[in-house]
């Protein structure tokens, strides 16, 4: 078994190998990987693909050269260093090579990026390691705790922040595929508002046995719960209001829109087709 790094600021993650937009009319995109995440590499299909399992179980090949390659020593160093791993939280963070916003700029990460911490300055920067050892340095507040578990026990205030993170997104241009703030789709958004608190959800617009989201009625909905529609997924974060990234001509990105016919950003077309509530919650 190997592993390895997305080491690009954003990874696409294809269907199929050997994708080649100049013959492809249309793409066979599924997700993308974000600078520092984990991906297992399932299988070495040539030289220059391989076939992935992400740390959330979604699969799909992308190029060899968009990871770093870990031996197994360095794979075993990454796991035990799980406490010092940092998440980017702004939407773009420059690492610059220096302490000083004049710094020369190392690399772009985006909102969801991992690094590893080294240390915290009394100045309000922070020093931190690359995928290739690289010291750079970022503002401490850029930085949040990498969570692979939900740390609140207070089910309110843990549906509050999966709503704001959420909320961060707004204005995103929608991507298909895509799960940053250069663009994102549907299901990149909730996974992604879940995943930056530590919950894994499925990738795609489903509600997928093996995955915490259940069914619930719909006159149990609270924020943070998820509505269905073929091919589709969108937040409610309360108000009778919901977030969801939609390529719908005059949206075309992460927008909010009501559940109440009478509001002007009512959408009767989703309403007519929800199927489902889903809830991480009991």
């Amino acid at each position: 078994m190997k592993w390895g790094l997305f080491n690009q600021q954003v990874v696409t993650i294809y269907g199929v190998p050997h994708y080649d937009e100049r013959k492809n009319q249309t793409s066979t995109i599924q997700d993308e990987g974000l600078y520092g995440m984990p991906a297992q590499i399932l299988e070495y299909i040539n030289d220059t693909w391989a076939k992935i399992r992400t740390h959330y179980r979604y699969e799909g090949y992308v190029p060899l050269k968009s990871l770093i390659l870990l031996d197994d020593n360095k794979w075993a160093e990454w796991q035990k260093s799980q406490s010092a791993r940092r998440v980017i939280l702004p939407s773009f963070v420059d690492v610059l090579a220096c302490p000083k916003v004049q710094g020369i700029c190392l690399q772009t990460l985006t909102r969801g990026a991992l690094v590893t911490l080294i240390r915290s300055h009394d100045d309000g920067w922070s020093t931190i390691k690359l995928n290739d050892e690289t010291k750079g340095y970022v503002k401490t507040r850029a930085l949040g705790n990498y969570q692979t578990r939900p740390d609140i026990e207070d089910e309110e205030i843990l549906r509050k922040r999966i709503v704001q993170t959420a909320l961060s997104y707004l204005g995103t241009p929608y991507r298909w595929g895509g799960k940053s703030p250069l663009g994102i789709d549907c299901s990149g958004l909730v996974s992604m508002a879940y995943l930056l608190n530590g919950i894994v959800i499925y990738r795609d617009a489903k509600i997928k046995e093996g995955f915490p989201i259940h069914p619930i009625d719909a006159v149990k909905k609270k924020p943070a719960d998820l509505f269905y529609y073929p091919g589709h997924i969108a937040m409610y974060i309360g108000r009778d209001e919901y977030i969801h990234a939609t390529s719908r001509n005059g949206s075309d990105g992460v927008v909010i829109n009501s559940l109440n016919p009478t509001a002007p950003h009512y959408r009767e077309d989703l309403m007519a087709r929800m199927y489902a509530v889903g809830s991480f919650f009991k």
